[in-house]
Protein backbone atom coordinates (compact mmCIF):
# COMPACT_ATOMS: atom_id res chain seq x y z
CA UNK A 1 0.00 0.00 0.00
CA UNK A 2 2.53 2.06 0.89
CA UNK A 3 4.40 1.75 -2.11
CA UNK A 4 1.43 2.33 -4.44
CA UNK A 5 0.86 5.59 -2.41
CA UNK A 6 4.48 7.05 -3.26
CA UNK A 7 3.68 5.70 -6.79
CA UNK A 8 0.85 8.13 -6.66
CA UNK A 9 2.62 10.80 -5.63
CA UNK A 10 5.67 10.61 -7.50
CA UNK A 11 3.21 10.44 -10.90
CA UNK A 12 1.17 13.72 -9.54
CA UNK A 13 4.52 15.46 -8.94
CA UNK A 14 5.70 14.57 -12.67
CA UNK A 15 2.46 15.69 -14.00
CA UNK A 16 2.25 19.16 -12.21
CA UNK A 17 6.31 19.26 -13.63
CA UNK A 18 5.24 18.88 -16.91
CA UNK A 19 3.13 21.84 -16.40
CA UNK A 20 4.66 24.11 -14.94
CA UNK A 21 7.51 24.51 -17.19
CA UNK A 22 4.52 25.46 -19.77
CA UNK A 23 4.00 28.71 -17.03
CA UNK A 24 5.99 31.77 -18.06
CA UNK A 25 8.58 30.98 -15.02
CA UNK A 26 9.40 27.06 -16.20
CA UNK A 27 9.23 28.71 -20.01
CA UNK A 28 12.55 30.97 -18.83
CA UNK A 29 14.10 28.74 -17.44
CA UNK A 30 14.11 26.22 -19.79
CA UNK A 31 15.00 28.39 -22.78
CA UNK A 32 17.99 29.27 -20.06
CA UNK A 33 18.76 25.34 -19.79
CA UNK A 34 18.22 24.87 -23.47
CA UNK A 35 21.23 27.75 -24.11
CA UNK A 36 23.42 26.08 -20.97
CA UNK A 37 23.20 22.37 -23.39
CA UNK A 38 23.89 24.39 -27.14
CA UNK A 39 27.49 25.02 -25.15
CA UNK A 40 27.84 21.46 -24.05
CA UNK A 41 25.85 18.59 -26.13
CA UNK A 42 28.31 19.83 -29.09
CA UNK A 43 31.26 19.02 -28.03
CA UNK A 44 30.24 15.27 -27.10
CA UNK A 45 30.12 12.59 -29.63
CA UNK A 46 28.97 8.84 -30.05
CA UNK A 47 25.81 7.06 -31.58
CA UNK A 48 22.38 7.06 -29.21
CA UNK A 49 21.62 10.17 -27.13
CA UNK A 50 19.20 9.37 -24.70
CA UNK A 51 17.18 11.51 -22.51
CA UNK A 52 14.95 10.90 -19.46
CA UNK A 53 12.96 13.20 -17.21
CA UNK A 54 9.65 14.79 -17.08
CA UNK A 55 9.49 17.18 -20.68
CA UNK A 56 8.31 14.18 -22.97
CA UNK A 57 6.75 17.02 -25.69
CA UNK A 58 9.95 19.58 -25.41
CA UNK A 59 13.10 17.88 -27.03
CA UNK A 60 16.17 19.46 -25.10
CA UNK A 61 18.38 17.54 -27.58
CA UNK A 62 18.30 19.59 -30.76
CA UNK A 63 22.12 20.83 -29.91
CA UNK A 64 23.39 17.50 -30.67
CA UNK A 65 25.58 15.91 -33.38
CA UNK A 66 24.04 12.26 -32.36
CA UNK A 67 21.31 11.64 -34.89
CA UNK A 68 19.83 8.58 -32.84
CA UNK A 69 18.11 10.38 -29.75
CA UNK A 70 15.40 9.24 -27.42
CA UNK A 71 13.43 10.63 -24.94
CA UNK A 72 12.11 8.15 -21.97
CA UNK A 73 9.08 9.93 -20.06
CA UNK A 74 9.49 8.79 -16.46
CA UNK A 75 6.21 8.04 -15.10
CA UNK A 76 5.37 5.22 -12.37
CA UNK A 77 1.70 5.08 -13.68
CA UNK A 78 1.32 4.71 -17.10
CA UNK A 79 -1.79 5.85 -17.39
CA UNK A 80 -0.92 9.43 -16.82
CA UNK A 81 -1.34 11.54 -19.81
CA UNK A 82 1.95 13.76 -19.54
CA UNK A 83 3.27 10.60 -21.17
CA UNK A 84 3.82 11.22 -24.50
CA UNK A 85 6.66 8.49 -25.45
CA UNK A 86 8.15 5.55 -23.84
CA UNK A 87 7.64 5.36 -20.56
CA UNK A 88 10.00 3.97 -17.90
CA UNK A 89 11.44 3.81 -14.24
CA UNK A 90 14.41 5.91 -13.58
CA UNK A 91 15.99 3.26 -11.09
CA UNK A 92 15.54 0.43 -14.05
CA UNK A 93 16.12 2.01 -17.60
CA UNK A 94 15.21 -0.31 -20.45
CA UNK A 95 18.42 -0.07 -21.91
CA UNK A 96 21.44 -2.58 -22.56
CA UNK A 97 24.40 -2.27 -20.28
CA UNK A 98 27.11 0.08 -21.91
CA UNK A 99 25.06 0.96 -24.95
CA UNK A 100 24.38 4.69 -24.78
CA UNK A 101 27.03 7.27 -25.50
CA UNK A 102 25.34 10.06 -23.66
CA UNK A 103 22.58 10.31 -20.94
CA UNK A 104 20.68 13.72 -20.25
CA UNK A 105 18.73 13.70 -16.44
CA UNK A 106 16.74 16.64 -16.46
CA UNK A 107 15.81 17.43 -13.65
CA UNK A 108 15.06 13.74 -12.35
CA UNK A 109 17.51 13.66 -8.85
CA UNK A 110 15.06 15.82 -7.47
CA UNK A 111 11.58 13.86 -8.09
CA UNK A 112 13.09 10.24 -7.77
CA UNK A 113 12.41 8.47 -4.81
CA UNK A 114 15.52 6.79 -4.79
CA UNK A 115 18.49 8.93 -7.01
CA UNK A 116 21.77 7.06 -6.26
CA UNK A 117 20.16 4.28 -8.21
CA UNK A 118 18.96 6.85 -11.19
CA UNK A 119 22.78 7.34 -10.65
CA UNK A 120 24.14 3.92 -10.95
CA UNK A 121 21.40 2.76 -13.83
CA UNK A 122 23.32 5.79 -15.76
CA UNK A 123 26.82 4.67 -15.09
CA UNK A 124 25.46 0.82 -16.26
CA UNK A 125 24.03 1.89 -19.28
CA UNK A 126 26.99 4.33 -20.36
CA UNK A 127 29.72 2.71 -22.47
CA UNK A 128 33.32 3.41 -21.36
CA UNK A 129 34.54 7.26 -21.67
CA UNK A 130 30.18 7.88 -22.77
CA UNK A 131 28.61 11.08 -20.55
CA UNK A 132 26.02 11.78 -18.26
CA UNK A 133 24.88 15.34 -18.46
CA UNK A 134 22.65 16.47 -15.49
CA UNK A 135 20.48 19.61 -14.77
CA UNK A 136 19.29 20.12 -11.54
CA UNK A 137 18.15 23.12 -9.04
CA UNK A 138 20.45 24.56 -7.00
CA UNK A 139 19.65 24.92 -3.10
CA UNK A 140 22.00 27.44 -2.11
CA UNK A 141 20.27 30.20 -4.38
CA UNK A 142 16.77 32.49 -4.04
CA UNK A 143 15.07 29.27 -5.76
CA UNK A 144 16.27 27.49 -2.55
CA UNK A 145 14.79 29.44 -0.52
CA UNK A 146 11.51 29.99 -2.09
CA UNK A 147 11.77 25.98 -2.02
CA UNK A 148 11.69 26.87 2.39
CA UNK A 149 8.80 28.73 2.05
CA UNK A 150 6.70 26.90 -0.38
CA UNK A 151 7.77 23.30 0.15
CA UNK A 152 4.70 22.75 2.18
CA UNK A 153 2.53 22.75 -0.12
CA UNK A 154 3.63 20.05 -2.25
CA UNK A 155 3.43 21.41 -5.66
CA UNK A 156 6.20 21.38 -8.18
CA UNK A 157 8.71 22.35 -8.54
CA UNK A 158 9.28 23.44 -5.12
CA UNK A 159 8.15 19.71 -3.23
CA UNK A 160 11.26 18.40 -5.23
CA UNK A 161 14.67 17.80 -3.02
CA UNK A 162 16.91 20.06 -4.21
CA UNK A 163 20.79 18.61 -4.32
CA UNK A 164 24.07 20.77 -4.52
CA UNK A 165 25.80 20.72 -7.69
CA UNK A 166 28.92 19.58 -4.82
CA UNK A 167 26.85 16.39 -3.82
CA UNK A 168 25.70 15.19 -7.45
CA UNK A 169 30.00 15.95 -8.44
CA UNK A 170 30.45 13.59 -5.33
CA UNK A 171 28.31 11.16 -6.28
CA UNK A 172 29.21 11.20 -9.93
CA UNK A 173 33.10 10.91 -8.66
CA UNK A 174 32.20 7.59 -6.40
CA UNK A 175 30.89 5.58 -9.60
CA UNK A 176 33.92 6.29 -11.33
CA UNK A 177 33.45 9.62 -13.42
CA UNK A 178 35.20 12.66 -14.47
CA UNK A 179 34.18 15.82 -14.38
CA UNK A 180 33.83 17.94 -17.34
CA UNK A 181 31.58 20.70 -16.49
CA UNK A 182 30.16 22.40 -14.36
CA UNK A 183 28.54 25.88 -14.30
CA UNK A 184 25.76 27.27 -12.42
CA UNK A 185 22.89 29.43 -14.51
CA UNK A 186 19.71 31.44 -14.34
CA UNK A 187 20.12 34.29 -11.50
CA UNK A 188 16.62 35.20 -11.46
CA UNK A 189 14.47 35.23 -8.91
CA UNK A 190 11.34 32.75 -8.96
CA UNK A 191 9.04 35.34 -9.52
CA UNK A 192 6.27 35.98 -12.11
CA UNK A 193 5.90 39.33 -12.01
CA UNK A 194 6.30 40.58 -15.83
CA UNK A 195 6.98 44.18 -13.92
CA UNK A 196 10.81 42.91 -13.17
CA UNK A 197 11.78 42.03 -16.75
CA UNK A 198 14.25 44.37 -16.55
CA UNK A 199 15.85 43.77 -13.20
CA UNK A 200 16.03 40.21 -14.08
CA UNK A 201 18.08 40.28 -17.31
CA UNK A 202 20.27 42.65 -15.13
CA UNK A 203 20.93 39.70 -12.85
CA UNK A 204 21.54 37.37 -15.10
CA UNK A 205 24.30 39.27 -17.02
CA UNK A 206 26.35 40.11 -13.54
CA UNK A 207 25.21 37.06 -11.50
CA UNK A 208 27.85 34.73 -12.98
CA UNK A 209 30.50 37.48 -12.30
CA UNK A 210 29.29 38.65 -8.77
CA UNK A 211 27.82 35.34 -7.24
CA UNK A 212 28.83 31.98 -9.65
CA UNK A 213 27.34 29.70 -7.15
CA UNK A 214 23.95 31.35 -6.76
CA UNK A 215 22.27 30.42 -9.35
CA UNK A 216 18.74 28.67 -9.43
CA UNK A 217 20.20 25.51 -11.46
CA UNK A 218 23.21 23.95 -12.55
CA UNK A 219 24.44 21.77 -15.46
CA UNK A 220 26.92 19.05 -14.59
CA UNK A 221 28.60 17.06 -17.42
CA UNK A 222 30.96 13.83 -16.37
CA UNK A 223 32.92 11.36 -18.66
CA UNK A 224 32.80 7.65 -17.44
CA UNK A 225 36.19 6.64 -16.49
CA UNK A 226 37.38 4.03 -19.08
CA UNK A 227 38.98 1.16 -16.96
CA UNK A 228 41.83 -0.87 -18.93
CA UNK A 229 42.43 -4.27 -17.62
CA UNK A 230 46.02 -6.05 -18.30
CA UNK A 231 46.04 -8.94 -20.18
CA UNK A 232 48.02 -11.79 -18.52
CA UNK A 233 50.59 -14.08 -21.35
CA UNK A 234 49.06 -17.56 -20.66
CA UNK A 235 52.56 -19.10 -20.20
CA UNK A 236 53.28 -16.79 -17.34
CA UNK A 237 53.96 -18.12 -13.98
CA UNK A 238 51.78 -16.96 -10.51
CA UNK A 239 54.37 -15.12 -8.38
CA UNK A 240 55.55 -16.43 -5.33
CA UNK A 241 57.01 -15.13 -1.84
CA UNK A 242 58.86 -17.61 -1.37
CA UNK A 243 61.68 -19.17 -4.39
CA UNK A 244 61.20 -22.69 -5.24
CA UNK A 245 64.69 -23.42 -3.80
CA UNK A 246 64.39 -22.51 -0.64
CA UNK A 247 67.70 -21.75 1.34
CA UNK A 248 67.93 -23.90 3.97
CA UNK A 249 68.39 -21.85 7.64
CA UNK A 250 71.97 -22.02 9.11
CA UNK A 251 72.28 -24.29 11.71
CA UNK A 252 72.58 -22.50 15.07
CA UNK A 253 76.22 -23.07 16.71
CA UNK A 254 76.59 -23.09 20.62
CA UNK A 255 78.30 -20.18 21.88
Amino acid sequence: MKTATNNKTLCSNWAHLEKWFEEDLGRALLQAEEYQLSQALPDLFGYHLVQVGAISQNNLLGASRISHRVVLTVEPLKTSPVAQGPVCLAAALPLATQSVDVVLLHHLLEFDPNPHQVLREVERVLIGEGHAVIIGFNPWSLWGLWKLGLGWRGQPPWCGCFFSQRRVKDWLRLLGFDIVRARHFFFRAPIKSPKMTGIFDILNKTGAARWPYCGGAYIVVAKKRLVTLTPIPLNSRARRLVPDEVVEPCPMVDS
